[in-house]
């Protein structure tokens, strides 16, 4: 069924009239008087809707909580990548069901993005976020955020249910394990950069409350490792 967000004051409405970049997309797809579509406010919401006398204007049939999203909120956590490696884990993170994704300097950053640049990049990520949810069919846009230092992103990490730093060099435990230990009600998975953490890193996300685990005997790539602990989240949690 084909979806659009909106504003979430507009499924407060009984007809609706889509606008811009929707009414766009509406105008492509050809959507005819009589097909039903859904509206979604990102937010978790989303009105079942059925055109009218026209592709811009529909009458809302009902309003519910969104019926794609998983019941465990997991966080992603990844140090700034080279190139445009950010935006293939926050499309492919979205497509999985990750609830946010967050980005962070470490000592071994090689991309150190500043202020200003920081703010382009950031409307970019956040409409690959939109785009991504809107083609997997999800009713919430998962918020793209950037902090200003690995202290913060620990911080940041250890409030959730289950913390998990993933490390290369750790050796006895693993994901599953820590997935294993308590209920799945809201993770953490925090990752490093191209060249890895360094070792003082690890302790401090140790000191932070973060479970380090190990993804296996082969080291994955920077934008693969998140991703892979994501999908083994979602399947513990019973959502695949």
């Amino acid at each position: 069924m084909t979806r659009f967000f909106v504003e979430p004051e507009m499924l407060n409405t009984q007809t609706i009239t889509l606008s811009g970049e929707n009414a766009n997309h509406a105008r492509v797809l050809r959507l005819k008087a009589g097909e039903e579509v859904l509206l979604c406010d990102g937010q978790g919401r989303e009105a079942l809707c059925r055109v009218t006398d026209s592709e811009m204007t529909l009458e809302v049939l009902c309003c519910r909580e969104s019926q794609a999203e998983p019941d465990v909120q997991v966080s992603i956590y990844m140090a700034f990548p080279k190139a445009d490696k950010l935006e293939h884990v926050i499309q492919k993170a979205t497509e999985l069901g990750a609830a946010e994704i967050v980005a962070f300097p470490t000592v071994r950053c090689v991309s150190r993005p500043d202020d200003k640049s920081l703010k382009k990049k950031l409307e970019r990520w956040q409409k690959i976020a939109a785009s991504a949810s809107e083609q997997s069919g999800r009713g919430k846009i998962p918020q793209v955020v950037v902090l200003g230092s690995y202290k913060e992103a620990l911080q940041r990490a250890a409030m959730a249910n289950r913390a998990i730093l993933l490390y290369e060099n750790e050796r006895a435990t693993t994901l599953k394990m820590a997935l294993e230990a308590a209920p799945l009600t809201t993770v953490s998975i925090l990752s490093g950069p191209e060249g890895g953490l360094e070792e003082k890193e690890v302790e401090q996300a140790k000191e932070a409350g973060l479970h380090i685990c190990t993804l296996g005997s082969r080291i994955l790539r920077c934008e693969t490792a998140p991703l892979c602990a994501l999908s083994a989240v979602m399947y513990s949690a019973g959502e695949f």
